[in-house]
Formats: structure tokens, sequence, C-alpha cells
């Protein structure tokens, strides 16, 4: 499993830090393991993190006051996120719930603000990080209006290949049917509908506990 400093070396706006402060992320950084199934983090609690996905799949969701479930979006390896409650600072918005075991870091609001006020890279990552998820959840919202099951559901797998979002993804996502669904917005059936319609397009492979995707630029552009 990746640790959280081969991670952070890796990440483009460390490159410009200093080996001292490389080291004082480090150090002020917290990491744990969470198994699959469990709360990476809680909504409605006090942000005092910025969170960052060092191996592993998480998923943002909501339970409805009638217990209703919905998930948003998957996070995968080298993704982050929570810098908006952060920059707000309001009450965290949705749970993160771990979709596989999965290691965590979680950088106190202090180092994530000594970062704003010193590093011009990192800056510049939390700009085009801001813009990039814009985007995906505006996408979300064409794509529900326009988009008939099928070519929703592929362009919901698309969007969880992010280079910006999800460095750290490989082509292997270990998601069950009933996830997928959920972060496509279908019932378990019409998603595995779609899922052997995009199989058989050549475009992924259903492995057992999860998908491989094979041509990435194809489900950008599937249409039902």
């Amino acid at each position: 499993m990746l640790t959280f400093h081969a991670m952070l070396r890796a990440t483009p706006w460390a490159r410009s830090l200093s080996a001292a402060d490389l080291d004082r992320i480090e150090a002020e950084t917290v990491t744990r393991i969470c198994a699959a199934g469990s709360l990476v983090c809680r909504k409605g609690e006090v942000v005092e993190s910025w969170i960052g996905v060092i191996d592993g799949l998480v998923k943002m969701t909501s339970v409805s006051p009638e217990g209703k479930s919905m998930s948003f979006v998957g996070v995968g390896s080298g993704g982050w996120f929570g810098e908006g409650s952060l920059l707000k600072d309001e009450p965290r918005r949705y749970d993160i719930v771990a979709l596989r075991t999965s290691a965590i870091a979680y950088m106190p609001r202090a180092t994530f603000m000594w970062l704003l006020d010193n590093s011009m890279p990192f800056n510049r990552f939390l700009l085009t990080q801001l813009n990039e998820r814009l985007g995906q959840f505006i996408g979300m919202v064409e794509h529900d209006r326009l988009l008939g099951p099928d070519a929703r559901l592929a362009r919901c797998l698309a969007s969880m290949f992010n280079p910006h979002l999800y460095p750290g993804i490989g082509p292997a996502l270990p998601i069950s049917q009933e996830e997928i669904a959920q972060l496509a917005g279908l019932s378990r059936q019409r998603a595995n509908q779609a899922l052997q319609r995009l199989e058989q397009a050549g475009l992924l492979r259903i492995d057992y506990g999860g998908i491989t995707v094979t041509d990435l630029e194809g489900l950008r552009q599937f249409d039902d």
C-alpha cells in the first residue's frame, strides 16, 4: 500500500517545497486505515482537516431524513477533497465512506492554511482543483438531464479517471455494481444492463468485485 511519504513527494504542488517544508507537512498530517464500509468523515462535523486518499477508494454520500442513501462521487488514490468546506469554514456537507480498505491522510487546517499563505504552486493547484470539481458536478447535472441511462453510467465511470482529481487511480475499479448504480443514479438492475452493454461495446470488462476500463475515451464519448 502506498505511503503518505510517497504520495506527498509525487504531488505536483509539493515539488516546489523544501525538504524541511515536506518534513513539516508529513509530521503534522495524521494517517489512518479505514476499513471498507467505515466512515472517513461524517456529515455535520466541524471541518478541521483537508483529506487525501493515499491508497484506496471512497465515496461522497448523503442520507435523507427518510433513510434513502444517495452517492454523488467517488474519490480514488491520489485525490484530495474537503477544501471547499475548509475555505468556507462550514460543517461538513456529506458523509465520506470507504468503498474498500483505504489509507487516508488528514492534513490539519493550520497546515493547509500555511500552504495557502506561502506556496504559489499550492494556490494554483487549488484553483485547478476547484475548477475541475465544479466541472465534474456541472457535468453530472447535464448528463442526468440530457443522456440516457447507459451513457450516463459511462460518463459517471469516465469522471472517476480525471487525472487532476484522481492522479493515482488505475484502470481497475474495485467497486460493486450497486455502488456504481448509486453514483450514476440508477437502479442496480438498470446499472447491470448498462454495464453489460458497455462491456459488449469493448469499453470495459466486468470483473469479480469491480470493473476494468479498457477504453476510457470511448466511455467519455459513448452515447445511447
